[in-house]
């Protein structure tokens, strides 16, 4: 998505000054204007993420242009050198994001974190839980006015309804006393299945019991957010909220991820495959296990260097991601060495599957340079895994792994 903000701004210093740190730090497009005439003929002419708004223009002098913006159905964030508390709080009654001190550097830092902050919350569902319909209208707004995509319900049950219709949801805020089920009892259901790097809670309620809000800490609230609170409290809470998730997450997927690949490692693998086999100890499903190698990996290293050995691993990561279902697992387990699952699949339409993937791998060609190409291929080692350990299938389809290569390797050994 190609974002546009417009900076109006009447201190000309002060408004290159931005644009440029913005442009370097988030490369996005600015525009730049210095009256009010100036901003309507912007508005006119482009479409904007966000505006930046100085108060005090020359043709607007009472803050005519936030209005104006406003009316636009512009997001905004003003920009002001007035700190009247009693001026800030008036402006921050209207529908706007933030209000921003003109005070130097740390000003100029803080709203490049406020946009690029509200650029990576599009990407997260936010579900909001409160029996009071004006009160969940006043969430909504807030929320969506920092780029969050918003749901909201009654009650616990309905949320637990949305959450699993809604497996991306990444934030969910609960009041505590609701009709069916409430926020207490709400967040205890929710950490049955989903704990702190899946989904954060945010309590948001009026009641003053401590015993109340240590309970919901320790039944695993994120925040407590006493009502009534300030439209800046709320957004910094919830901002820090899924700044904190998105952290976790990340931590845990580096734990979780190759480094070269992105495919998940051994250590992930075995702890997916423990939870897989649980679920469908009572179903029967069956599943495909294959390990996969690269064939004379070492004569590819060793002839044009280990950067190409690398493209060479990476190449095959994406196929074998492309050529496999959502569903399904790829793992790296070292070296040329792959591990790949195929959930929920006979043993013919397995085949059909890896037959395909060593055929994609066969036929690929990569481009080192003007007067380079390198071609390679890949054996296969398959079973069907039959309710026996995960490391046994593991070792049966190692077997064939190592038939396939015997017998002249690029190709599948299925037993």
């Amino acid at each position: 998505m190609n974002d546009r903000i417009l900076i109006v701004e009447d201190n000309k210093a002060l408004a290159k000054l931005l644009s440029k740190k913005l442009k370097s730090v988030l490369n996005i497009e600015i525009d730049v204007a210095y009256t009010l005439l100036e901003a309507k003929l912007f508005i006119k002419a482009y479409s904007y993420f966000l505006t930046l708004l100085d108060i005090n223009l020359p043709d607007a002098p009472n803050g005519e242009v936030v209005e104006y913006v406003l009316g636009k159905n512009v997001p905004v964030i003003v920009l002001s050198s007035n700190i009247d508390k009693g001026f800030r709080q008036k402006i921050l009654k209207k529908n706007i994001i933030d209000y921003v001190n003109k005070g130097g550097m740390n000003d100029i830092n803080y709203i490049i974190q406020t946009i690029s902050r509200l650029q990576k919350n599009r990407q997260h569902k936010v579900l909001v839980v409160d029996d009071s319909v004006v009160f969940r209208k006043q969430m909504e707004n807030m929320l969506r006015n920092l780029f969050f995509d918003v749901i909201s319900v009654a009650h616990g049950e309905e949320a637990l309804s949305m959450i699993k219709l809604h497996p991306q949801i990444s934030l969910v805020l609960t009041d505590y006393n609701m009709p069916v089920m409430n926020g207490l009892e709400l967040t205890y259901e929710i950490r049955k299945k989903h704990n702190k790097t899946q989904i954060c809670i945010l309590v948001l309620s009026s009641n003053q019991d401590e015993e109340i809000n240590a309970l919901f800490l320790k039944q695993g609230a994120n925040d407590y957010i006493k009502k009534p609170f300030s439209k800046e409290e709320f957004s910094c809470r919830v901002n820090n909220s899924i700044e904190a998730l998105e952290n976790i997450q990340e931590v845990t997927n580096n734990a979780n991820r190759d480094f070269l690949t992105g495919l998940y490692n051994r250590r992930y693998f075995f702890e997916s495959m423990s939870e897989y086999l649980e679920e469908i100890n009572t179903t029967g499903e069956q599943f495909t296990l294959a390990m996969i190698d690269i064939d004379h990996f070492k004569k590819i290293n060793d002839s044009f260097g280990h950067d190409v050995g690398d493209k060479v691993i990476v190449v095959l990561s994406e196929i074998l991601r492309t050529l496999t279902s959502h569903k399904d697992i790829v793992a790296r387990f070292g070296g040329e060495e792959f591990c790949l699952v195929l959930k929920n699949i006979n043993h013919s339409n397995s085949l059909e599957i890896l037959e395909r993937i060593r055929k994609e791998v066969a036929n690929h060609t990569i481009q080192i340079d003007n007067n380079t190409t390198v071609n390679f291929t890949i054996s296969l080692g398959a079973t069907v895994h039959h309710e026996l350990e995960i490391e046994d299938t593991i070792s049966q389809a190692d077997m064939m792994l190592y038939q396939a290569k015997n017998a002249g390797r690029n190709q599948i050994i299925f037993e």
